[in-house]
């Protein structure tokens, strides 16, 4: 690389839309680990388990097959398995058989999963409120939130 292409390529990295990009970025995965850390220590679930009960409580009475918890957590379908495999084991789901597909194994919390759900859903709760909304002054959570929002549809109808 000569100097011309190191100026221009320290300009780039250096660039607002990448330093933007990256704050968003760099504070979404410190406050998943917090959450993760807090959860673990408070619950003994990971982040990822208290998404997949968040997932199954969300829709209770629905049929929910490991596919779609896959989808909604953007996880291959051996890493969900193995998730839902741990899950199961540590009581907090269990699988049945589809009724219209006996191909297709759905996945429903247990009494204890919606227990420790209520619980986790608190300790989530009080670390989202503590490092997302309160360091936001008046207006700026809503329109943060907003603005999320309309990243998240503008992404999803591309790939709609």
């Amino acid at each position: 690389m000569n100097d011309d292409e190191a100026v221009r390529a320290a300009r780039a990295a250096g660039s607002p839309l990448v330093r933007d990009f990256g704050l968003l970025i760099s504070s979404a995965t410190r406050l998943e680990r917090r959450i993760d850390s807090a959860l673990r220590r408070e619950c003994g679930i990971s982040h990822t388990m208290l998404e997949v009960l968040i997932l199954l409580c969300r829709r209770s009475g629905e049929e929910v097959s490991q596919r779609q918890l896959a989808d909604g957590l953007t996880l291959t379908s051996s890493g969900t398995t193995r998730l839902v495999d741990r899950m199961e084991e540590a009581g907090l789901v269990r699988r049945v058989p589809s009724p219209g597909d006996r191909r297709l194994a759905l996945v429903e919390p247990t009494a204890e999963g919606r227990t420790a759900f209520l619980g986790a859903a608190a300790v989530h709760a009080r670390v989202v409120e503590e490092y997302f909304v309160r360091p936001l002054a008046g207006d700026d959570y809503a329109r943060l939130t907003g603005a999320l929002a309309a990243i998240d549809r503008a992404l999803r109808e591309e790939t709609g």
